[in-house]
């Protein structure tokens, strides 16, 4: 492995980011700033949590660490997904 750009979780992290951008955008203007901004943040930080934890991996329980937040914040995502599918079914 010579990049976290090699790992498949990572992949999978920023095509769902990505997707959940998208989506998000396509929100009533007056839910953009307040469930789009937190879906937005909790997509990306699954991502980026992925590639701090990797930038630690010399150290093992770091890179364990950035892992869980990882997690924790896709459940976050998941979250802030099945609030939209109830609210805004046509989105």
């Amino acid at each position: 492995m010579k990049s976290y750009k090699d790992l498949d979780i990572y992949t999978l992290a920023l095509a769902l980011f990505y997707r959940t951008h998208r989506l998000s955008l396509q929100l009533p203007k007056y839910e953009l700033y307040e469930l789009g901004s937190q879906i937005r943040r909790s997509s990306d930080s699954v991502a980026t949590n992925i590639v701090e934890g990797y930038g630690r991996k010399r150290y093992k329980m770091d890179f364990i660490k950035f892992l869980t937040y990882s997690h924790a914040s896709n459940l976050e995502t998941i979250c802030h997904l099945e609030k939209l599918a109830v609210l805004y079914p046509n989105v």
